[in-house]
């Protein structure tokens, strides 16, 4: 990781500017991810703006922080996440989303969620991440795991879709002892 940027192997993250509204825009009003967004009705271009103005404030006032993540020549391939952070127990959940089929499978989720790792433990000084992976969704099952995240739960018959309830499996890392 490069500590005077956020950048591992293929992606490095930045804050989200004004400029990025089409992007969200397209992003959160894209109806085959709301499943795993937990979203259930489009989102404004006047609340994505706000949102995009609000996400200035310090992680620790938000409690938390969205950044795009895009590839060393600039493009937009997805977003991450640390929400619910906690200051006190020193944890965050995470979200990760790499939107186009075409980038996925491509490694950038993979050195995504590492550095979003290493910065949760060296810049934040976060204790523990913890992510919430619905049980049939196993890119991010894999995806997690191999990142070094362990199943720790299971909340049976916890969100229900169009295809009926399903089990929401929660992951943990330990970033240091």
């Amino acid at each position: 990781m490069n500590r005077t940027k956020l950048e591992y192997g293929q992606v490095r993250f930045r804050a989200l500017e004004p400029e990025d509204i089409d992007l969200l825009y397209e992003w959160e009003n894209d109806a085959s991810i709301w499943e795993v967004s937990n979203t259930f009705e489009p989102f404004s271009k006047y609340v994505l703006t706000k949102y995009i103005r609000d996400s200035q404030r310090d992680i620790y006032e938000a409690k938390e922080v969205r950044m795009i993540i895009e590839t060393p020549e600039g493009t937009a391939v997805g977003a991450i996440d640390l929400f619910d952070f906690d200051p006190f127990h020193l944890r965050a959940g995470v979200g990760i989303l790499i939107q186009d089929e075409k980038d996925r499978n491509q490694g950038y989720a993979t050195d995504a969620l590492h550095l979003l790792c290493n910065y949760a433990a060296n810049n934040l000084r976060l204790h523990q991440l913890y992510a919430n992976i619905t049980e049939d969704n196993l890119a991010s099952i894999q995806l997690f795991t191999n990142n070094g995240f362990q199943l720790c739960g299971t909340k049976k018959d916890w969100r229900n879709t169009l295809d009926g309830w399903k089990a929401e499996l929660m992951f943990q890392k330990m970033l240091y002892s």
